[in-house]
């Protein structure tokens, strides 16, 4: 349980082992940029995870559409591990990465994703 002292609020340690969320993979089986916007999208995988399952909680954070960076910053898990699972919900159909730039993005959309980012940073 979080304790709360003096504005300074502890994450409680994860017992597992981030090689055993991952089932051993350190490498996404698709490409996702630590910037990418996640989704949820309705689906029957969903439903079927248990709730003391990260998936789920990675499933339930992406309602809100959220990043990569931030869906570890919110589990207390390391990028990685974030990526793979997150890459993993996205092949099964439970998840969808939002577009964010093209090679050919103007310096507006640029700037747009950065004020975006760093509000997300905040937010945390």
């Amino acid at each position: 349980m979080p304790h709360h002292r003096s504005g300074h609020v502890d994450i409680e340690p994860n017992l597992v082992r981030p090689y055993a969320l991952t089932e051993g993979r350190t490498i996404p089986s698709i490409d996702l940029p630590l910037e990418a916007i996640v989704a949820t999208v309705e689906d029957a995988l969903t439903k079927r995870l248990a709730p003391e399952d990260i998936r789920a909680s990675i499933v339930t954070l992406c309602e809100q559409r959220i990043s990569i960076a931030e869906i570890a910053a919110h589990l207390a898990v390391p990028i990685g591990v974030a990526r793979v699972l997150v890459a993993d919900l996205v092949v099964t159909g439970a998840l969808e990465v939002q577009a964010t730039l093209r090679s050919d993005a103007t310096s507006v959309e640029r700037r747009e994703l950065i004020e975006r980012t760093l509000s997300g940073l905040r937010a945390l």
